[in-house]
């Protein structure tokens, strides 16, 4: 899964609990632009603000080995 991915799921479950981006930010602590950044697949987000807003959101990440391609 790459940023992108990462950031439409993250956009998808914030709008089905029906939260703003802002409302988010504020719960996590995370700043408006970082939060906009992360949903859109931008910026470098550390893994803490990641799993701050995940954590935030009823959702998990999961770590896998990579199948040899």
């Amino acid at each position: 899964m790459n940023k992108s991915e990462i950031g439409k799921a993250i956009k998808q479950r914030r709008k089905f609990l029906r939260i703003t981006q802002k409302e988010l930010s504020e719960i996590v602590g995370l700043g408006l632009r970082s939060l906009i950044d992360m949903e859109s697949g931008k910026g470098n987000s550390s893994i803490d603000q990641l799993q701050k807003v995940i954590s935030a959101l009823g959702l998990s990440i999961t770590v896998k080995v990579k199948e040899n391609e």
